[in-house]
């Protein structure tokens, strides 16, 4: 008698929770997915050259080794026209797992930088040397959602 109780239980047990498994799919049918750190840039008239050989280069190998250390999952760089003198003009995309990881992960990415790209003070002579051919516009974090039930 106390196996057939037992097995009733936890069969009871199953199906509720594949119920509530179930509901929970069909009451939100999305998830929150990885999350994006996006850059406005605005290249200054004439600059973009020289701009895109920056990230070609010193921005592409900063951002490959903190993919390389798992500090981010991948990036991107979109280019888009202005519709005004003062609209960006390119984004900067930088993929994190989720914002804890990317708090939790900014010593490393400092010690990463600062190996790849050098001391603060060199980093800080890029920030003025790049200033003269680009404008940052603004800065936002998004998170992107993915339209299906979490699995």
């Amino acid at each position: 008698m106390r196996k057939r109780t037992a097995l009733f239980v936890s069969l009871a047990v199953a199906v509720l929770l594949v119920g509530i498994s179930v509901w929970a799919q069909v009451s939100r049918p999305y998830h929150n997915g990885s999350v994006w750190s996006v850059a406005f840039i605005r290249m200054k008239p004439g600059m973009d050259s020289a701009y895109m050989k920056y990230l070609a280069t010193d921005w592409k190998k900063a951002q490959e080794a903190q993919k390389t250390e798992g500090v981010i999952l991948s990036y991107k760089v979109l280019q888009t026209e202005g519709h005004t003198a003062g609209d960006w003009n390119l984004l900067l995309l930088t993929e994190y797992k989720n914002v804890a990881s990317l708090e939790a992960n900014e010593d490393k990415a400092e010690a990463i930088a600062q190996r790849v790209v050098g001391t603060d003070e060199k980093q800080m002579q890029g920030y003025r040397d790049r200033s003269e051919i680009r404008e940052v516009m603004g800065e936002r974090l998004a998170r992107e959602i993915i339209l299906e039930p979490r699995r």
